[in-house]
């Protein structure tokens, strides 16, 4: 089917015109005190509250039922979330249901994060790596995209330039400490690509950019395999075709939010300060 560009223009309206009557609304709301989000509300019971807006901010397949036993997993497998502000938890839990993503699971989908953030704890959304993979592979020219981790005792080497090559035989037995990680993708017209970074590579760019990294609820700390193969995995998604949908989602990555839309991509993160340091790490 041809692209329209005058129904492209009519949809993005009609989006934008959902997205600012949702504000709207709940603007309207708090200032008459019909919208009352206290701690000794349960998630529950803030999720009831604010149904009607959860509502037009879900995707169909999912039901503010639904999403409300999603929160509670979320708060089972991380009490800590329950003390975040609630505006955070519930936004950065709508960000993964829009995308189809279950968070704090064994899956390692998406994460939410209790951050604090400038004296304050906020809830912080966060790609997993099995997440990016699900994302990525909804463009329907990727063929194949993966990653492996490198051990001391694997056959690796490579080559770059005009005639590149990857060749990785891992050791069988003890394959010894984790030394780099690659990622691939391979497209359905026979194009592909790679990329490789070192431990090192892959500890210094985690230090630099993930701003929950010395979090003890960090994915780092839990999940870092996983981890370093989401992030080489985002570098050589760089040299693919990718779809604007995919890199809106990727951009939500370790963001808080603190308001509701019918397209969370939309919505900008808050800036994120180190409070140690002072010092601002994002503004988006």
């Amino acid at each position: 089917m041809p692209h329209c560009p005058d129904v492209f223009r009519l949809r993005q309206h009609k989006k934008g015109k959902a997205t600012m009557e949702l504000k709207q609304n709940l603007a309207k709301r708090a200032e008459a005190g019909n919208v009352k989000l206290n701690k000794s509300m349960n998630i529950a019971d803030m999720i009831k509250v604010l149904e009607p807006e959860i509502r037009k901010a879900l995707p169909a397949v999912i039901t503010p039922e639904r999403f409300t036993r999603m929160a509670l997993s979320a708060i089972n497998n991380t009490p800590k979330l329950a003390e975040c502000t609630p505006i955070s938890f519930l936004a950065a839990l709508m960000n993964a249901a829009q995308l189809g993503l279950e968070p704090n699971t064994p899956l390692g989908q998406a994460y939410l994060i209790p951050f604090q953030n400038k004296g304050i704890l906020e809830c912080q959304f966060q790609l997993g790596y099995k997440g990016l993979i699900n994302l990525a592979y909804r463009n329907e020219q990727l063929q194949t995209i993966q990653a492996q981790c490198v051990y001391a005792n694997d056959e690796f080497e490579y080559e770059l330039g005009l005639n590149s090559k990857l060749f990785h035989k891992p050791a069988l037995g003890e394959r010894g400490e984790m030394v780099a990680v690659y990622a691939l993708f391979k497209l359905q017209n026979g194009g592909y690509g790679f990329e490789v970074m070192s431990k090192q590579d892959v500890d210094s760019y985690a230090q630099k950019y993930s701003k929950a990294i010395n979090s003890s609820f960090s994915p780092w700390k839990s999940a870092y395999t996983e981890m370093a193969m989401k992030t080489v995995i985002k570098r050589v998604l760089r040299y693919a075709p990718l779809k604007t949908d995919f890199l809106r989602a990727v951009a939500t990555d370790e963001t808080i939010k603190d308001q509701f839309s019918v397209d969370m991509t939309e919505i900008h993160g808050n800036e994120i300060i180190d409070v140690e340091e002072g010092e601002v790490l994002e503004v988006a």
